[in-house]
């Protein structure tokens, strides 16, 4: 394993963009701190590319060929002994990056580390309706982790133990209630799409009636957004929003004559 010169072991950060001028500035500004900085832009029409190149030289545009396998192209870019993966819309906090470059001189035995992630919607830090501690897959050693390749919900799938970090990631998910709607929108069509493939196409009636409402009473009642007052309320009406939407698309899908 190679070492940086402040004897620890080295470290490369990944992100891929589609049109996150808004976010990508503040998001590679909080990992001015790792030895590589790779950005995968899928040809985005703003100023992402600009304002990424004006951070990092190791910045790729290519076509979009998916989630999974644009992360995997990212990570493959990288020299250094472990990789952080890191969203446009996540900024890594103090505490976080103290603690992995604490951690990088003496990794121990773990393939990689989950990392958990504060989520604010709306510009409010949201702890209840499931959204905290939402931990994350994000810190592996180099060839030890490859991201599958699901449409929605993609993950990292890792060869090794894997440990859990403190510090926190701070995500920046929903700014406003309209983007909030317009990302729902995307992923209840490509999990619409997804249970086709997988062969799940059939649609009960009960499936639109109880499936949404028990998600908001899951998220809202049992999982605390009650106690993050009217934005736990929207979060937890969007979760159900989302299921609602994923199960009338599927059941437009397959009763199209």
């Amino acid at each position: 394993m190679a070492f940086a010169d402040k004897g620890r072991a080295t470290i490369a950060s990944v992100t891929i963009t589609k049109n996150e001028e808004r976010n990508i500035a503040a998001c590679l500004d909080s990992l001015k701190w790792v030895d590589e900085l790779i950005v995968v832009d899928a040809e985005s029409a703003d100023r992402t590319v600009e304002l990424a190149k004006a951070r990092t030289s190791r910045v790729h545009v290519r076509p979009w060929p998916g989630y999974g396998p644009q992360k995997n192209f990212a990570m493959d870019q990288a020299t250094a002994d472990w990789v952080l993966i890191v969203d446009a819309d996540e900024r890594v906090t103090d505490e976080l990056r103290e603690e992995i470059l604490a951690l990088l001189t003496a990794p121990g035995q773990a393939a990689a580390y989950r990392i958990p992630r504060r989520n604010f919607y709306y510009g409010c830090w949201i702890r209840g309706a499931g959204q905290y501690p939402d931990p994350q897959l994000r810190l592996v050693r180099r060839g030890r982790g490859r991201y599958n390749d699901l449409p929605v919900h993609e993950h990292l799938e890792v060869e090794g133990s894997v440990g859990d970090l403190r510090g926190h990631l701070d995500h920046h998910t929903h700014p406003t209630v309209v983007l909030h709607e317009l990302k729902i929108e995307r992923y209840s069509t490509l999990a619409a799409e997804e249970r086709i493939r997988n062969g799940k196409s059939d649609t009960a009636w009960y499936h639109l009636l109880f499936n949404p409402s028990w998600t908001f009473v899951k998220f809202y009642l049992f999982r605390g957004g009650y106690r993050d007052g009217l934005p736990g309320f929207i979060v937890s009406g969007f979760s159900a929003a989302h299921v609602l939407l994923k199960y009338a698309k599927l059941w437009e899908r397959t009763h199209k004559t």
